[in-house]
């Protein structure tokens, strides 16, 4: 009975389609939960020339939600990937420093823990500009990215090969009959973005060869929800992933969550590793899986807790961001993340609060404007010139880190902390 019952959802999950859902994506249950409503929001990476100013700028639903019956929180709205995930994509990985020390890192803990050695295949699904795979290339491995995007073309330029598609069943077949079945498959930052779960874990098991592995970090929840990180919930993020709906999608998909382990990137992240059939289980799943349920992930009235001391949160840097601008003062933004535009649009904060914001110089986002709240983008090198009596860090989740640059820099003025308690940083 609970093979049949398995079988008919995984049929369900292959039928999911794009717009409002009414059902949860993993386990097809229809009784979804909205926990926290962000009203329409745009898309986070789409940011505007000055031209597209004068154009109609679209927006959809963002409704954070969850399902009692598997415990997965998600979306209950799915956006073409299309326009997501276009050819002109802005993101680099390479541009975010702790992105590529978890990645260096990631590298060093998969060659000693799986004893990889040429002629090793490793695959890496989603590769933007190919800074994992290069961690993999420089220890002599042989590597493949598979990416949608024009950041192909920044990971061609290291050498490494890349198949510029969308991932799915037929591209992984592609992939296997040029270059082998893979000894890792790697997902950083993504398994959430595919809209259809279980094609992504039938691609992979393609993929893989008998003995493979496959390794995925995505924001954790868990952190998501103690450390009021509102500014995760984006359009890219169909799911927010905890270990219990992950170990069911596993189950669903002919894997066993064997490993996980929470690590610091991105504000708080979950690494699992999975292999295909049935597997030993390292102890601490089980160990997490207690952890989650202590702090009320699969709780319906806790994770409203946790949505009312967001919105308190939002409120409160609403209240201070206006306080600061009373003083007759300059307010600028520091880094210009894709999740920090829901932030401002939830907030909010527009171009007549936040003068600018600024990039990382060889950022492909400057010169452009934020999506929704239209605040210019410039080169980190004007904050310095105009020394702003405030900078708020929307790339709070590594301010610590770029705090400390800025002011090595040269930077004199206050800074803003927007989460998890907005608080101005004199130091």
């Amino acid at each position: 009975m609970i093979y049949i019952i398995n079988f008919l959802i995984s049929i369900n999950m292959k039928q999911q389609s794009l717009g409002h859902i009414d059902k949860c994506q993993i386990c097809s249950s229809k009784n979804l939960q909205t926990i926290l409503s962000f009203g329409h929001q745009p898309i986070v990476q789409s940011y505007l020339t000055p031209k597209q100013l004068h154009e109609p700028e679209a927006t959809y639903s963002l409704n954070f939600c969850f399902c009692p019956r598997c415990g997965l929180a998600q979306l209950d709205y799915i956006i073409d990937p299309r326009l997501v995930f276009p050819t002109n994509y802005p993101y680099r990985t390479g541009l975010t420093d702790m992105l590529v020390r978890n990645f260096r890192g990631l590298a060093d803990v998969l060659e000693k823990r799986y004893r990889l050695s040429h002629p090793n295949l490793i695959v890496d699904i989603g590769c933007n500009d190919g800074t994992l795979l290069e961690g993999f290339k420089n220890k002599g491995l042989r590597v493949l990215g598979i990416e949608p995007t024009n950041a192909a073309k920044s990971a061609r330029q290291k050498n490494i090969p890349v198949i510029q598609k969308y991932f799915n069943e037929s591209v992984a077949r592609e992939a296997v009959k040029k270059y082998g079945h893979a000894k890792i498959v790697t997902l950083t930052n993504a398994l959430a973005h595919i809209h259809n779960p279980s094609d992504i874990m039938r691609g992979i098991e393609v993929l893989l060869d008998k003995g493979g592995v496959f390794v995925s970090e995505s924001q954790y929840l868990l952190d998501m929800m103690q450390c009021l990180e509102l500014d995760t919930i984006y359009h890219e993020h169909l799911r927010f992933y905890s270990l219990k709906p992950l170990k069911k999608l596993f189950s669903l998909t002919n894997f066993t969550l064997v490993d996980a382990e929470r690590i610091s990137a991105a504000g708080g992240s979950i690494r699992v590793y999975a292999m295909k059939g049935k597997r030993t289980v390292n102890a601490r799943i089980k160990d997490l899986i207690d952890a989650e349920e202590k702090a009320g992930l699969y709780d319906v009235a806790a994770l409203r807790q946790y949505a009312q001391k967001m919105i308190n949160a939002k409120d409160k840097l609403m209240a201070l961001v206006i306080k600061c601008k009373q003083e007759n003062v300059r307010i600028v933004g520091v880094g210009s993340p894709g999740r920090s535009n829901t932030l401002l649009n939830f907030v909010k904060i527009n171009k007549h609060l936040l003068d600018y914001t600024c990039e990382k110089t060889g950022s492909p986002k400057i010169g452009l404007l934020t999506p929704g709240t239209h605040i210019p983008i410039v080169d980190e090198k004007k904050l310095l010139r105009d020394q702003p009596e405030y900078a708020l860090v929307l790339s709070w989740h590594i301010g610590e880190e770029l705090m400390k640059k800025l002011r090595k820099l040269g930077y004199k003025g206050k800074f803003i902390m927007p989460l998890p308690e907005p608080k101005i940083i004199k130091k």
